[in-house]
């Protein structure tokens, strides 16, 4: 029998006899749940953010593993760090059971491979000044614990997100997240309630520690690439108003430096634009 939370039924039944009113109010009411979990869950989420910025500080990278939809969180966060906060692509890095193919599409029993996740880590030359992060809702996916449990081998630390208490990911992570949001509205569907706590945690962790990285200034995105209009426009107007220049005079400058850090390191530098 299985005793983890996440795959405890629902407390809601006969859903298909619900109204659609009736399934929107139950399931918001449930996902209302969310932040009180990650709340309670902050000292975990502290003491894996400050260790994770003490490698990132001294040059090595952040990792994240995961299958289904948790391997899709760990790539989506790792994919926006380079666009928010102007930082390599090879700085945080977002790894799946199946590869990039299983974004879109399960491959079918790839989380179940022990071996999987440390032939994905070996092709980056993962060290020991590396820092790995699983991340799995049940804290039972062979892929994400063992691929830390061969971190561990090589002295490369380890973290992990989970949302089932003392579970073997836990167990084996130096610095576990342990997010536990109860039951599902659909019975096992942790791509709801347990999806969104991990949203929640990673979104912490990655903008935690691009801050203490030195990535933002005051509170703006002031690396940020200038990859569409609306990301120009708004680097456009933090310059204008720190600099108090024209907005036309604000947009050369950016454009011309390609961050908005940069244009203003060269206003204070020159004077000018």
């Amino acid at each position: 029998m299985d005793n983890r939370i996440t795959e405890s039924d629902s407390k809601y039944r006969h859903l298909e006899q619900k109204s659609t009113l009736e399934i929107l109010t139950d399931i918001n009411n449930e996902d209302k749940t969310v932040p009180d979990a990650v709340e309670k869950a902050i000292p975990q989420i502290e003491a894996l953010a400050d260790a994770i910025y003490r490698k990132m500080k001294d040059g090595g990278r952040l990792f994240y593993i995961g299958a289904g939809t948790s391997g899709r969180l760990g790539i989506v966060d790792a994919s926006e760090c380079p666009p928010t906060f102007g930082v390599p692509h090879d700085w945080v890095i977002g790894l799946m059971a199946g590869g990039d193919g299983a974004m879109r599409k399960a491959v079918e029993f790839a989380e179940d491979d022990i071996n999987l996740a440390w032939k994905d880590l070996s092709e980056y030359a993962i060290n020991d000044h590396d820092f790995v992060v699983g991340i799995a809702a049940s804290g039972s996916t062979p892929y994400v614990i063992n691929g830390l449990s061969t971190c561990n081998k090589n002295n490369i630390e380890t973290g992990c997100i989970s949302c089932n208490m003392n579970s073997p990911l836990a167990a084996v992570a130096k610095y576990p997240v342990e997010v536990v949001v109860g039951p599902e509205y659909v019975t096992g569907s942790t791509r709801m309630k347990a999806g969104t706590a991990q949203k929640l945690t990673l979104n912490m962790l990655s903008t935690t520690v691009m801050i203490k990285l030195g990535r933002v200034k005051d509170n703006k995105m002031v690396d940020m690439q200038l990859s569409n209009n609306k990301l120009v426009d708004r680097g456009t107007r933090m310059i204008v108003n720190k600099i108090e220049i024209e907005y036309d005079q604000a947009k050369k400058l950016l454009l011309r430096h390609g961050s908005v850090r940069a244009a203003l390191d060269a206003y204070d530098d020159e004077g000018n634009p």
